[in-house]
């Protein structure tokens, strides 16, 4: 129950964030979409650790200039980094060709070139993490969609995406009021049999009512107006400042390119 619950506050708190005036948030979403889309790219093709140190570095200043705690950024970031990043890169480690750097007991050896490998990797994960989470943080769910128009995307994907945000949200408030439901009625130990009879009972109820919920969902989004892209009230608008970022993005991400070769 604490789990889910801390899943709803974090996603009301991304909500909070996006409205808070600050560097990001002042920013055309078009221009904030793309501009990632560019700096994923430089991340992707960098082979330079320092490079991806400093692209890291830079999505820290854009946090804090965005009024997001830094706390809360970095946890997010690279508790997912280590927990699957770093299992993926942890065998690069000892099965890379090259002289031992670090010897281990039982005979095993870290090489250079693996360390190197390992660290690019969750170097690389960790920095298009953080800026993804950054467009997401500091846009509102709507005009995030609603920008994706520029990409030209199909409306399906848009609308899975639309959908799958908001009915992620209302399930789990519906299992929260399920489990809580159970806890509230149950007095005393229950057996192993009994527990899972509970277990079983539980998801049913959740499949069957998710189902129909995820209908009324839909309903309710096409009620609204919704036809795909989503309209929203606030009208896109290309101001100076825009431009401004669009300039400096493109010539960070030339500038990580050619240092990270």
């Amino acid at each position: 129950m604490a789990n889910l619950s801390q899943a709803l506050e974090r996603s009301l708190f991304a909500e909070s964030l996006a409205r808070r005036p600050g560097l990001l948030q002042g920013l055309d979403p078009r221009v904030k979409l793309v501009g990632l889309l560019v700096l994923l790219l430089a991340t992707g093709l960098a082979r330079n650790p320092a490079t991806l140190i400093l692209l890291y570095l830079g999505s820290l200043v854009l946090a804090f200039a965005s009024r997001i705690p830094l706390g809360f950024f970095v946890k997010r970031i690279w508790l997912s980094v280590l927990l699957f990043s770093g299992v993926v890169a942890l065998p690069a480690l000892f099965l890379t060709q090259g002289s031992a750097w670090v010897k281990l007991p039982l005979g095993l050896a870290i090489s250079r070139a693996g360390a190197q490998t390992a660290a690019l990797l969750v170097l690389r994960v960790g920095t298009s993490m953080s800026l993804a989470i950054l467009l997401v943080l500091t846009t509102a769910w709507n005009s995030l969609l609603k920008a994706m128009a520029v990409l030209h995307l199909p409306e399906v994907v848009v609308l899975v995406l639309g959908m799958a945000y908001r009915y992620i949200e209302l399930l789990l408030r519906l299992t929260n009021d399920l489990v809580l439901a159970r806890r509230s009625r149950i007095v005393g130990q229950l057996s192993g049999a009994q527990e899972r009879r509970l277990l079983g009972a539980t998801a049913g109820a959740l499949l069957t009512r998710s189902l129909d919920l995820s209908g009324e969902v839909y309903l309710a989004m096409q009620a609204r107006g919704f036809r795909g892209y989503p309209r929203t009230l606030d009208q896109f608008r290309m101001r100076g400042r825009d431009w401004a970022a669009v300039l400096t993005v493109v010539c960070l991400a030339a500038a990580a390119t050619w240092l990270g070769r």
